[in-house]
């Protein structure tokens, strides 16, 4: 079976990315493989090198308190590139209505603070495994 391919992004004014190189060498050591976009993207940049780099997961790490804007939107350009199928997860410091909100649109489960990274790989794994088996 192929390495899942896996884009970790930092969306927006946040400047703190520590969380996310801990996930992205986290998922890396799992045998995924990461593209990691650096801080401050656009949902435009985030969107066109997920498609770009035709990864089967977008993670994006928000702590700035505009993950309601910034992962609809997200979602929303890869749907219209076509890619609806690319997974989006993502965590940071997101309320459980909020998180709520998000999956019925579209977005995968999200992490809180805390959460061991073997929580996400296994879920990354998981999805992706029954995608397969469903011959996406």
């Amino acid at each position: 079976m192929r390495p899942i391919r896996v884009l970790v992004a930092k969306p927006g004014l946040d400047g703190h990315d520590r969380g996310a190189k801990v996930v992205a060498a986290a998922l890396r050591d799992a045998g995924m493989e990461v593209i990691y976009t650096g801080l401050h993207q656009t949902p435009e940049m985030i969107a066109t090198a997920a498609v770009q780099e035709d990864v089967d997961v977008v993670g994006l790490s928000i702590l700035s308190g505009a993950h309601m804007t910034l992962f609809p939107r997200v979602r929303e350009l890869l749907a219209a590139q076509g890619r609806d199928d690319i997974l989006m997860t993502g965590g940071g410091i997101i309320p459980k209505e909020d998180m709520e909100e998000l999956r019925r649109i579209g977005v995968g489960t999200l992490f809180g603070p805390g959460t061991p990274t073997a929580a996400l790989i296994d879920y990354i794994r998981e999805w992706f495994a029954e995608r397969e088996r469903q011959g996406a």
